[in-house]
């Protein structure tokens, strides 16, 4: 049997996640996300999707463009345990993986065939701007929801205690955006999430970070359990 295969991508993820850095862990953590899977060339026909919105939920498989070059090791460091502790790759979902593919159960919000273009609008999505799509599954929840599974290490939602305010420029920009992207919605959800790496969520003191989601450069601080937005800039 062959063990090198070929893979072709069907489409693209269009994602408000310019960069890695803030990304949630996993899919549905921020509902508020939105993004688009715009189908490529030669699959950008209403025919492969048929059918497709009798679905509420859909599985993505993807592959991790920006880290498959890096390769990959038995045993990684998985950030729900501050990464501290080693597990073995396939025991986690990390991104440095043999084949660098990823999976995401996601939100269908529509099915839109605009200028000649197909795609889907997706909710809940964890996926960074740019990433390839290599497939698309229904979600089944009679199969794929099992009630009784344990999930060792990672079995409960992660969840912070965090809160999040707004300066009176950034209320300004939100309440000036597109109501589609629920803005303030999204941010607050991404920043309750806490991304700050593991090892700066034990030091004390203001600590002040950067990040971009879809065409907005955010600016904010962490006090304790406390996020302060200080500044929302247009790209």
């Amino acid at each position: 049997m062959s063990s090198q295969y070929q893979i072709t991508a069907i489409g693209h993820i269009r994602s408000p996640y310019k960069q890695k850095f803030a990304i949630p862990r996993q899919p549905r953590l921020v509902s508020a996300a939105r993004a688009d899977l715009i189908f490529t060339d030669e699959f950008n026909r209403e025919e492969f999707v048929r059918g497709i919105e009798e679905f509420s939920h859909l599985w993505l498989l993807f592959r991790f463009h920006e880290t498959a070059d890096k390769g990959y090791s038995p045993l990684v460091r998985p950030p729900r345990l501050g990464g501290n502790a080693r597990k073995g790759v396939f025991a986690t979902r990390a991104t440095f993986r043999p084949n660098a593919i990823g999976m995401s159960a996601v939100e269908l919000l529509g099915v839109n065939y605009q200028h000649g273009q197909l795609s889907l609008r997706l909710g809940g999505i964890d996926l960074l701007d740019g990433t390839p799509i290599i497939d698309i599954k229904p979600y089944l929840p009679y199969s794929d929801a099992m009630m009784d599974a344990s999930a060792g290490f990672a079995d409960t939602r992660p969840y912070t205690q965090m809160s999040v305010s707004f300066s009176e420029q950034a209320q300004s920009v939100i309440d000036n955006s597109d109501p589609a992207l629920v803005l303030e919605q999204f941010i607050t959800q991404v920043l309750q999430q806490d991304p700050r790496p593991a090892y700066k969520k034990s030091q004390a003191g203001v600590q002040h970070y950067g990040m971009t989601l879809y065409d907005f450069n955010i600016r904010w601080q962490v006090d304790g359990e406390h996020n302060h937005v200080l500044e929302i800039c247009p790209l």
